[in-house]
């Protein structure tokens, strides 16, 4: 597919262009498109590069290709909304010339819109943060993970801090994976109160990290593995091994750096459907 203007410079400061940024999503395809098929997108577009104006767009606009899937899903409180559903490399190569950046997808598909299929903790760290405490922090909702009888899966997030998810048996409803996902941060965080919190106020936190529960609800969305981020070093959200996390940065996965890495390892998240748990168990389980 012809990019247009592909020379405009996306990130300045890294002298990456918009044909790098659609070269990157050409590279990483066939591990990002797992992903995200079926499943409602939110797009962070930035035509003009990310010092530019961008935007959310959670619809398609209406200059999109008809070929371009877009499903209509239930709106919480009746009606209806459509979301634009990236199925194959044409339609990611697609949004990635159109200057989508940064590429965000529910927590479950277009099919099953009211019963997530993922459950991911949002590591949101006040500046200063070490890296360190971030790692112990993602180590220790695992562990609760696991006592929940859920397999836990970790993502750098190519900004300033980690998710880490769980994948579900989609057969649970959005109110019950809420519901669950906040009781996990609350156990999380009592463990320690000094640097750790649910707080949802700003001013409430102080310099402890917020893990945040909120993705978990409906029509909420996470970043996508292998999306770039708008932001200086066009870090990429990365899934990770576990045994890579001790060495692991937020934000350590570049356009160049990525594709190296892909050619000698396979997507950490690839059998997520395999180890799928449930949400009813797990949170009566924490009960």
């Amino acid at each position: 597919m012809e990019v247009s203007h592909p020379d405009k410079v996306f990130y300045p400061e890294d002298g990456l262009t918009k044909g790098d940024v659609v070269e990157h999503y050409r590279a990483v395809a066939d591990v990002m498109l797992p992903h995200l098929r079926g499943r409602p997108l939110t797009l962070r577009r930035f035509p003009d590069g990310i010092d530019g104006q961008g935007w959310f767009q959670k619809h398609p606009g209406e200059h999109f290709p008809d070929w371009l899937r877009v499903a209509r899903v239930p709106r919480r409180g009746g009606g209806t909304d459509e979301y634009v559903v990236c199925d194959d490399a044409d339609s990611l190569d697609y949004l990635a010339g159109q200057g989508t950046v940064e590429f965000h997808v529910w927590l479950s598909t277009v099919d099953n819109p009211g019963r997530p299929d993922r459950l991911v903790l949002d590591l949101d760290p006040p500046d200063g943060t070490p890296v360190t405490r971030l790692r112990e922090v993602a180590r220790k909702i695992r562990g609760h993970y696991e006592n929940a009888g859920l397999t836990a899966f970790v993502q750098a997030t190519g900004g300033r801090g980690f998710h880490v998810l769980a994948p579900l048996d989609a057969r649970s409803d959005t109110d019950v994976v809420l519901e669950l996902a906040r009781t996990l941060a609350d156990r999380v965080a009592e463990e320690d109160p000094d640097h750790l919190t649910t707080a949802q106020r700003k001013d409430s936190r102080g310099d402890r990290i917020f893990l945040d529960a909120n993705r978990n609800g409906y029509a909420q969305t996470f970043v996508a593995p292998y999306s770039l981020r708008a932001r200086s070093g066009a870090a990429a959200a990365t899934p990770l091994d576990w045994r890579e996390l001790g060495k692991a940065d937020p934000d350590g996965w570049p356009p160049a750096k990525q594709k190296q890495r892909l050619a000698r390892k396979p997507d950490p998240w690839r059998d997520l459907a395999k180890h799928a748990g449930s949400a009813e168990a797990a949170l009566a389980s924490l009960a």
